[in-house]
């Protein structure tokens, strides 16, 4: 039996994982906190989510992006499918972190 994906994408996924990996790596250590307060403090800067920060909620916010489909007669080569309309940023796509409803935000700011 074939397990129904209920997680995140792949590249999300590996996008985690090595923005893990480089902040223990510059923590110098995988002691929990440590590594968390470094994830915070380094942009994720990856394919994934450039530029992207995890807040204190533990939130992970990158810019959005809306975009059309390209006309076919329009795709000049592979992966050529979408025009950008509009980057919206990551400031305006998320609820501010003084809005955030994270229980644990609430509980490490006591």
């Amino acid at each position: 039996m074939i397990a129904e994906d209920h997680g995140a994408p792949q590249a999300a996924v590996y996008s985690a994982v090595l923005q893990y990996l480089r902040a223990a790596a510059a923590a110098g250590t995988d002691e929990t906190n440590a590594v968390l307060d470094k994830m915070r403090s380094m942009p994720v800067d990856d394919f994934y989510a450039p530029g992207a920060r995890l807040r204190a909620d533990n939130k992970l916010v990158h810019d959005f992006y809306l975009v059309e489909v390209k006309e076919p007669s329009d795709v000049k080569a592979p992966w050529d499918y979408y025009n950008v309309v509009e980057t919206i940023p990551a400031a305006d796509a998320y609820v501010p972190l003084s809005q955030s409803e994270c229980p644990l935000l609430r509980t490490s700011q006591n």
